[in-house]
């Protein structure tokens, strides 16, 4: 354009292309980003413009003294009304309080010329409706809100208060015959349940039961569900009428018997019925014709209906029947559909096991523990293993045939396939079952096989148990190298045949296994064992032995709570009885005992120096880890007490800082800053000159601080 320009007019040769240019702002920097001393919230802003709003100025009140003076301030009214329908004609609350207030000032004629005007506009607001009666009604124009009801139900005839207040309306007044009248025009739409039954209950009112015998008949019709047809025959009983009752029931059964969804409540009613009117053998054939004819899925309270009545008027064959019988044929239905849902075989067992044929229990777990289960995956063969395991115990605790027992155990044991998963759960009931019958050498052999075939955990734990306590020492000694055998690795098993070879004073013995413990290549919890290892030797006062022990060990971890651990054992290192009689030797004179306690306390300080040491220079990043290992060693220094140095610890202990530094998420894009603690030792900050002045301005503020305290 500048050049354009400038080739039209040869005086604005001087313009360049830079001046004509359209220039941006400068976008200005914000460069001191830290939060003001003072914060304003949002609350504060609102309740402060709150505060400094004006009052709302409200005119003063008039008092009208002279029929002109009430003619303008109608006049007045009438048009701030006017003009807000004007705005607003579908707000219903406009036409409402202008209505009212011209009902106030009893201009009636004016007022109903609002409510028309209202329903002109929207007719299906059923508030407006409500609002004109009641108005008609308030002020007694009888016939005009008979006028209004009658529009209004003829509008909106799915609406049932309008209904209801029409019908209230005329009840009050007297008038039966015309709420009558209204009771039919509503019954002509074919309301819900509760319509019906409110003009059932409005003949009642007035004795009038054969009209409200009819309204029932057309209320059956209309709402033909079992609830209809129940309360039908309830209303006939308790009028004294059985056999019309009856008749009801006997109609509500011809019509609902195709719909299972309500025949079960019916069927269930009609039964009661017959038992109030003490026809038991009715009722029995009810209850029968019922469980023949609903599935039996859909049958449960009917069920719990039926065995109830049984209970109370049935003998013990009949009652047994009805439970069984029908609980039996639901089972069968379920197991026939899916013969591998094994939760439907228990409860199918227990029930045969409280019906007590032995015949049909057995027959049954048969029938069980033929469905094996597809895979060879132990996910699901866990639900199916308990059954062998209830047939195996009502064997033994109910049937009390032992032989049977045993034969269950050992086709048991034959069909689990060993080689890629067993249960433990199976072998020791097994061996506990043989042991129970005094065969200890069967109970030896399964548990033996089950270590051959299926080693696990819980077998050598259970075996070496039974062992211990026919006490048998050398069989858990060989089981307890079976066990280390099969599991080198289980630090477990290592530690508790140390603990019983000490348990027999066999120290030499317990130190063996323990060193062979330490010496395997992987272990799943080796600090446990070192654990247990040392806890042994401090047992035996194998004070030389234990510190070999705690080096050995610091050859291969330097965590730091092996170093606290070594530093409280040397803290502790002869402190039992022997203390004692030291403080009285110290006492009578004797430095020996102090001497034994410097000795100690020097001890314990190596200990700490040679971790400070080590966490210094070969584990510089680990400052948390040192920090921790200072704050031991003044706690332990300060429990010496006037043996103890704590001048040694404070000189090293650390200062913290926050400080701040990026992080980044997963794909490397920075997520802003995070702080954290860093620890700044006394070391560090002779050896680092940066630091020298983070110092310095520290303890410029920490002067300032306390000049300002004081």
């Amino acid at each position: 354009m500048a050049s354009s320009a400038k080739d039209a007019d040869p005086n604005l040769g001087f313009l360049t292309k830079r001046d004509t240019e359209v220039k941006l702002p400068r976008p200005t920097r914000v460069k001191n980003k830290t939060p003001a001393p003072i914060q304003i919230t949002a609350e504060q802003i609102l309740r402060e413009a709150r505060e400094r709003q004006e009052p709302e100025i409200r005119p003063p009140k008039q008092k009208i003294t002279d029929p002109t003076e009430l003619g303008d301030y109608r006049l007045r009214r009438r048009k701030e009304f006017e003009d807000k329908i004007r705005r607003a004609r579908w707000n219903t609350r406009v036409w409402v309080k202008y209505a009212e207030w011209e009902e106030n000032q009893k201009d009636f004629a004016r007022a109903r010329s609002v409510w028309e005007r209202s329903l002109e506009v929207d007719y299906r607001e059923r508030t407006i409706w409500l609002k004109y009666a009641e108005f008609e009604m308030r002020n007694r124009f009888v016939n005009h809100a008979r006028n209004v009801w009658d529009r209004a139900v003829s509008l909106l005839p799915r609406v049932d208060q309008l209904w209801y207040k029409y019908i209230h309306m005329e009840e009050m007044l007297g008038n039966v015959a015309g709420a009558r009248q209204v009771f039919e025009r509503w019954m002509d739409w074919q309301p819900d349940r509760e319509g019906w039954l409110s003009y059932i209950k409005f003949e009642l009112r007035y004795g009038e039961i054969d009209r409200a015998r009819q309204v029932f008949e057309r209320f059956v019709m209309c709402h033909p569900r079992a609830t209809a047809w129940i309360r039908y025959a309830k209303f006939e009983m308790k009028n004294g009428e059985i056999a019309r009752a009856r008749a009801v029931y006997e109609r509500a059964v011809d019509l609902l018997s195709g719909e299972e969804d309500e025949a079960e409540e019916l069927f269930v009613a009609f039964a009661e019925f017959e038992e109030k009117c003490k026809e038991i053998d009715r009722a029995r054939c009810i209850y029968k014709f019922a469980l023949d004819h609903i599935p039996k899925g859909r049958a449960e309270e009917l069920y719990k209906k039926y065995v109830a009545f049984e209970k109370q008027y049935g003998d013990r064959e009949g009652i047994e029947d009805a439970i069984v019988g029908k609980r039996r044929f639901q089972y069968e239905d379920e197991v026939r559909k899916n013969p591998l849902n094994y939760d439907s075989w228990f409860d199918y067992i227990r029930l045969e096991e409280n019906v007590g044929n032995k015949d049909m229990i057995r027959e049954v777990y048969e029938r069980a523990i033929s469905n094996v289960p597809p895979a060879e995956e132990k996910r699901y063969w866990q639900r199916y293993i308990y059954l062998w395991i209830n047939y195996a115990l009502y064997e033994e605790l109910s049937a009390e045939d032992m032989d049977r027992t045993r034969d269950v155990y050992r086709e048991c044991i034959k069909l689990i396939p060993h080689k890629k998963f067993s249960f433990a759960k199976i072998w020791l009931l097994a061996g506990q079952f043989e042991i129970r019958q005094k065969s200890l050498k069967a109970a030896r052999q399964m548990l033996g096989n089950a270590i051959g075939m299926a080693p696990k955990d819980k077998i050598f734990k259970k075996y070496i148990e039974i062992e211990l306590q026919l006490g048998n020492i050398d069989r858990c000694r060989t089981l307890y190298e079976k066990y280390l055998e099969w599991a080198p690795a289980n630090c477990y098993a290592w530690s508790k045949y140390a603990e019983l070879e000490r348990s027999l004073s066999e120290t030499e013995r317990a130190r063996g296994i323990f060193e062979l413990a330490i010496a395997q290549p992987t272990l799943d919890m080796p600090e446990l064992l070192w654990k247990a290892y040392i806890d042994f030797e401090i047992s035996e006062s194998e004070f030389e032995r234990t510190r070999q022990l705690y080096e050995r060990l610091l050859d291969r971890t330097k965590h730091l709570k092996v170093w606290i651990s070594y530093a409280k054992f040397e803290a502790s290192a002869g402190l039992d009885g022997s203390d004692r009689d030291g403080k009285e030797e110290l006492e009578n004179g004797d430095i020996s005992y102090q001497e034994q306690q410097i000795e100690r306390i020097q001890r314990c300080r190596n200990v700490f120096e040679r971790a400070f040491d080590y966490f210094r220079t070969s584990a510089p990043e680990l400052k948390e880890e040192r920090a921790m290992l200072l704050e031991e060693w003044l706690n332990t220094e300060t429990g010496f007490a006037d043996l103890g140095d704590v001048s040694l610890v404070q000189k090293k202990l650390p200062r913290k800082v926050k400080r701040k530094r990026a992080i980044s998420l997963e794909d490397g894009a920075p997520a802003g800053y995070e702080e954290y603690i860093d620890y700044i030792f006394p070391d560090e900050v002779a050896m680092a000159p940066n630091l020298k002045i983070l110092e310095a301005a520290y303890k410029w503020k920490k002067q300032k601080t306390g000049s300002d305290e004081d």
